[in-house]
């Protein structure tokens, strides 16, 4: 007798195959390898404007960024789902056009009001006292990052919608990284303070801004984007679905932005921003294994929109696919990390040593959300409005009451568990719904032989991390990243199916997978 798994993946041809989700997966995650440069920019933005001074930088970003995700209405994730689902080019455009105009302009007017704000909220931020004098010129300043970022977002999600992956992240994470970096440093050198940061961020957004305007005249008709009619069916159609996505776009943010802000909050002076600046910097580290989900999460999100539009049968085996290389890259990578994180650490400023725990906390949640699969996005592309918005009413209740009982017994480190205990109990909300709404779960006998693979990779860096306990540091921290390499090969190696490595083409057989 077949079950649901089984009855789905003997289902039809799908229009999407595990090819195309290799080959995009693919794309996403070497353009989103620029992220990478955080590696290098993060410890100079420390050592150039102080801890206290970064973490004054991250609360204020980190604003930005949760005030972006209300006011762009989540029509990024709205274009990736109409988009791939309409066939008419008028109202491609339109739809472009109106989810644009509407965000942008949205963010503008808040832009505006922060600015005549500026040194009323100056009082909210927690920082250092040779930064806090120039602090509300800095907020009435950055706050033009919120109309350019928002623009940012929507167009590249645009762009996305019609399967430019690779283009897309380049641009946000590569060349936005580079050019903050270079702005930074061209305004450290000139005397600035933190503000020369806050500045320097801002340019590389006005840039990524116009690079982003470029790329969408690539895959749409600048011309007709600005004169596309914007029916009031569409209008309805964009609003709908942008504000059925809404509370799980936030909440996904909350959890990355609000720990800082809430750090600053509760701890005066340099103790909040210092605070939030070892936040941030264990954040940064651990968003490492996130390139291998959020590669998937990028390309499947619209992939899977298209084939639920088609035969929602066929999701089936991109969903196990994924989730096995989800797997079988990002665990391995998550605990190489955690081996080497001292390591890592030191090249911050000093007292930087002190996100260790922060970072193991982090680096554990991203690793089991990844092993998970991307059981989120499919359920927010194939139509089950509500349960993204359950998942995340409850995720954020967890990790409020966590917060509540855990930060002032462990600070810092009290809010990495609860909001890791948060990341990981929703994603497992998501597979369970999944697997009881369209009897699509990931624990298949290819699931188990990818985490059996996995596991022996893991067990096998640590007992070689203990081993080399010998060298000293960083020593260790080298052979380890040297190790890492066949120790990987072989998880894949004997960690895939046929089918799985079959999807990968070219690059199985290269590799000899």
């Amino acid at each position: 007798m077949s079950g649901p798994q089984e009855d789905v993946l003997t289902a039809p041809q799908p229009v999407v195959s595990k090819e195309d989700v290799a080959k995009g997966a693919g794309l996403a995650a070497v353009a989103r390898l620029g992220a990478l440069i955080e590696v290098i920019s993060q410890p100079a933005y420390t050592w150039m404007f102080g801890l206290a001074g970064y973490g004054v930088y991250v609360v204020l970003w980190a604003a930005i960024n949760i005030l972006a995700n209300v006011l762009d209405l989540a029509f990024g994730q709205a274009l990736q789902r109409i988009i791939p689902a309409t066939a008419d080019e008028k109202e491609q455009h339109g739809a472009v056009r109106f989810a644009l105009s509407l965000s942008t302009g949205l963010g503008v007017i808040a832009a505006l009001a922060i600015t005549l704000s500026a040194p009323w909220l100056a009082g909210f931020v927690a920082a250092d006292p040779k930064d806090a004098a120039i602090l509300p010129r800095a907020i009435a300043l950055f706050a033009w990052s919120l109309p350019l970022w928002i623009f940012v977002e929507t167009a590249t999600a645009a762009a996305r919608a019609k399967r430019a992956f690779g283009p897309e992240i380049r641009l946000r994470i590569f060349w936005e990284q580079v050019a903050r970096l270079v702005f930074a440093a061209g305004f450290f050198v000139a005397g600035f303070g933190v503000e020369g940061l806050l500045l320097g961020h801002l340019a590389s957004l006005a840039m990524t801004a116009w690079l982003a305007w470029k790329l969408l005249a690539r895959y749409y008709d600048p011309a007709l984007l600005l004169r596309a009619p914007l029916p009031p069916a569409l209008r309805r159609q964009v609003l709908a679905t942008g504000f059925a996505m809404l509370p799980p776009a936030l909440a996904r943010r909350a959890y990355n932005d609000l720990p800082p802000i809430l750090l600053n909050a509760m701890l005066p002076g340099s103790q909040g921003a210092v605070a939030a600046g070892l936040y941030g910097i264990a954040r940064k580290i651990a968003s490492i294994p996130l390139i291998v989900r959020q590669s998937f999460l990028y390309v499947l999100a619209p992939l899977a929109s298209e084939q639920g539009a088609a035969n929602r049968a066929g999701i089936a085996p991109l969903y196990a696919f994924s989730t096995h290389i989800s797997m079988l890259l990002a665990v391995p990578l998550a605990a190489l990390l955690i081996l080497i994180a001292p390591d890592m650490l030191s090249a911050f400023a000093p007292g930087s040593a002190a996100a260790l725990s922060v970072l193991v906390a982090l680096l554990v949640a991203r690793a089991a959300e990844a092993a998970f699969g991307p059981a989120t996005p499919i359920i927010e592309m194939i139509g089950h409005k509500g349960l993204p918005l359950a998942n995340s009413l409850f995720g954020l209740a967890l990790w409020l009451g966590l917060g509540l009982w855990l930060v002032p017994l462990y600070g810092a480190y009290g809010m990495a568990l609860a909001v890791s205990a948060a990341v990981v109990a929703t994603a497992l909300l998501a597979v369970a719904e999944l697997a009881i709404s369209d009897g699509l779960s990931p624990f298949t006998k290819g699931f188990w032989k990818s985490a059996f693979a996995a596991g022996v990779c893991v067990t096998a860096l640590w007992t070689a991390g203990y081993a080399l306990n010998i060298l000293g540091q960083p020593a260790r921290a080298v052979a380890l990243l040297i190790l890492f390499w066949p120790l990987l090969w072989a998880a894949l190696r004997f960690g895939l199916e046929q089918s799985d490595k079959a999807a990968l083409g070219k690059l199985a057989v290269r590799l000899r997978l």
